[in-house]
């Protein structure tokens, strides 16, 4: 019961992975509509773009980034600039497309916002590019050294 209560589980990186491997996954999915020029179509007539210069241009940039921010979430590589990326595109679409109505019509978009945020600030958990690129080292080594 002590360690089910305790703050910080031993198994926080792996459960923390595994939420940024499906998170990523999901943003694949939704930014895969990049790909598909008549659902672009579609989003470049819908009322938030209809009165912009170039109204497909917003839904291919959006589109785009959630597709990236996707493929990096899934890798684990830029971890916290992929998780900012994604803050960004979903406060986007829940606050202007949306209308910021997150607490009863949009919420996924939200929610992906709000793994965004744990994304960004605890980082990619096991199993990411980051850590075989970026090697994370206990900050104690250094001082053993000495």
């Amino acid at each position: 019961m002590k360690k089910l209560l305790s703050p910080l589980q031993s198994n926080t990186k792996t459960i923390v992975a595994l939420l940024r491997i499906i998170v990523g996954a999901m943003m694949v999915y939704h930014g895969a509509d990049v790909f598909n020029e008549v659902q672009m179509k579609e989003y470049a007539q819908w009322d938030n773009f209809k009165n912009e210069s170039y109204p497909s241009l917003l839904p291919y940039i959006g589109k785009s980034a959630e597709f990236l921010s996707g493929v990096l979430l899934l890798l684990g590589l830029f971890t916290r600039v992929a998780a900012a990326m994604m803050i960004i595109i979903m406060c986007y679409v829940t606050f202007k497309i949306g209308h910021g109505k997150f607490w009863y019509e949009d919420q996924h978009a939200f929610m992906f916002v709000l793994f965004g945020l744990l994304f960004f600030f605890i980082g990619p958990g096991k199993w990411s590019v980051d850590h075989i690129v970026f090697k994370p080292r206990d900050r104690y080594t250094s001082y053993k050294k000495l």
